[in-house]
């Protein structure tokens, strides 16, 4: 018997045999300018469990910087008021494509409103998988 080490899995296939997805040259940003520029209110598709954490997390860096900057000088929060209202739209967007990617209709952001348990739920369904292959919402990015 050899020591020869299994070789390393396959990286980056988008599963079903598929062709590997292209690298994300900085994946930070290249998914909050896809949701932000190319998906400003864009309610219809589906949007993969990362493009919408790597979004969030860009918007929840942003916002640490903005709470930084306001903690140093005030005048800054209304930079900041700017901001959140211009992101207001793509968050709900891609929420509702991310919910769609795991076929559920856009309607169950709402649950949100209900303290506690409805942000729960809301991580739940955002942290979920998306189905394989197509849904009444399109064909999913990962799957194709």
């Amino acid at each position: 018997m050899t020591d020869v080490p299994p070789p390393p899995p396959p990286a980056n296939y988008g599963g079903g045999g598929g062709t590997p997805l292209p690298p994300l040259p900085n994946p930070l940003v290249s998914y909050w300018k896809k949701v932000v520029l190319e998906n400003y209110a864009n309610f219809t598709g589906r949007a993969r469990r990362a493009q919408f954490w790597w979004f969030f997390l860009a918007s929840f860096i942003i916002g640490i910087v903005f709470n930084i900057l306001i903690a140093v000088s005030g005048i800054f929060w209304v930079l900041y008021v700017i901001y959140a209202l211009a992101l207001l739209i793509p968050n709900l967007a891609v929420g509702v494509r991310r919910l769609h990617d795991t076929d559920k209709s856009g309607w169950w952001l709402l649950i949100g409103l209900i303290p506690l348990i409805g942000i729960i739920v809301l991580i739940v369904f955002f942290a979920t998988d998306g189905l394989p292959g197509p849904n009444k919402y399109g064909a999913s990015e990962k799957y194709a």
